[in-house]
């Protein structure tokens, strides 16, 4: 029984060995697998991979080496797919990019049109991050004298690995009052701040003087302003007050100026945006939820973050500075992971937004469509369809007789 029992273990650590070979062997030609994949399948854009399904018995344990493959591959930093612009909708061209308005663009205060103006958020021009009063975004910033315990320098020293887009990444903030004590102003001027002082380019649109919606004033100085400045940039702050337990028309008709659709293509898509709003009362989420169904409309790629400041007359001192307590540490919190969330985002929007119908399109028409041209094709097509049904309705009334 015991010689039994002995040969039964020998032959039982012989199969564990045997086992134990050929799994070693079938993760060796699955890795090999998986790299291969990897080099025919890899696209560029920070160094996304993509690997096919597999259909084998063996499906999860091909997928999970091939995850292994992923994981231990090098980065790798391959330039865009060469997609034509008309795809593209998210990069900006270099001369949307380098947009501006010569001597008051720039500046702390409109020009004489009332363009421009976008620093306005600033005490000094050439100060990022500055304002009037208690500096105390340079405090929560780099925190100096350690009396808070946290700062705000590895959020600004985070770069995206293999990253293909080096430059600060460019922002864009709206608000919603024409008050001059207005404090969606304050609140996103210190969103501003926060993103200059993270390492952002940011421009802040003054609405006043923006007319109406109204398609007769398409060719505006406001109108083209505001959506260059749109086109230029790589993400939206929206903040805006409630009112009625809605947002106000002042923020709502900058929205409605931004087109829905350029040609074709939203011209909206891939950046991406945050939301916030002040409340007179009570704290409110009215205005974030509708400012992220906005947001999903656009195909903006909305920050998880966001925050609510209830009775805001109270948060925000003589300059226009919100005071230390929990709304400002939310407010920290969410510009820090907006910073953070965009530029992850944009290396890959272009990916992201494009799509296979639109590539079918291409492939079929030569280029996206106009709606209006789309109409158009689909009244041709029914007419000719309404045609031929006539001749055949024709030919069986001939067969009949």
């Amino acid at each position: 029984e015991g010689f039994f029992t002995l040969r039964c273990w020998a032959l039982g650590m012989m199969a564990a060995a045997v086992a134990r070979s050929a799994t070693q062997s079938w993760m060796r030609r699955c890795r090999a697998w998986g790299s291969q994949q990897l080099e025919q399948h890899v696209v560029a854009g920070g160094g996304r991979h993509i690997v096919p399904p597999t259909r084998s018995r063996s499906s999860a344990g091909g997928m999970a080496c091939a995850v292994m493959a992923m994981q231990s591959a090098p980065p790798r930093a391959a330039p865009w797919c060469s997609c034509p612009r008309k795809a593209r909708a998210f990069s900006s061209t270099a001369e949307e990019a380098g947009y501006t308005i010569e001597g008051h663009g720039l500046a702390l205060s409109p020009g004489a049109d009332g363009t421009g103006g976008w620093l306005a958020h600033r005490a000094e021009v050439s100060a990022p991050g500055s304002g009037p009063g208690v500096d105390w975004v340079g405090e929560v910033f780099s925190d100096p004298h350690g009396s808070i315990g946290a700062n705000l320098a590895a959020a600004a020293a985070f770069v995206v690995p293999a990253t293909r887009l080096p430059h600060p990444p460019r922002i864009l903030v709206l608000y919603g009052s024409l008050r001059e004590r207005s404090f969606s102003k304050f609140m996103a001027y210190e969103c501003a701040r926060l993103l200059e002082s993270l390492g952002a380019d940011v421009r802040t649109f003054d609405p006043h003087g923006l007319p109406v919606r109204d398609p007769n004033f398409e060719e505006h100085p406001k109108v083209q302003e505001l959506r260059s400045l749109s086109l230029w940039s790589e993400g939206h702050v929206w903040v805006s007050p409630e009112m009625h337990g809605a947002v106000t028309g002042t923020f709502k008709n900058q929205i409605d100026w931004l087109p829905l659709n350029t040609g074709s293509v939203r011209p909206t898509q891939g950046r991406t945006c945050v939301v916030l709003q002040v409340n007179g009362g009570s704290q409110s989420f009215n205005v974030v939820n509708e400012l992220r169904r906005l947001a999903r409309w656009m195909r903006m790629p909305c920050c998880t973050n966001q925050s609510s400041v209830a009775k805001a007359w109270q948060e925000f001192d003589d300059d226009g500075r919100m005071k230390a307590s929990d709304f400002r540490d939310r407010v920290v919190d969410v510009m820090e992971e907006y910073y953070k969330f965009t530029l992850v985002m944009r290396e890959h929007a272009d990916f992201l937004v494009d799509r296979f119908s639109e590539r079918k399109e291409v492939a079929s028409k030569g280029r996206l469509l106009t709606q209006a041209e789309k109409a158009e094709e689909k009244k041709l097509t029914d007419e000719a369809a309404a045609q031929e049904a006539l001749k055949a309705s024709d030919l069986r009334r001939c067969s009949a007789t």
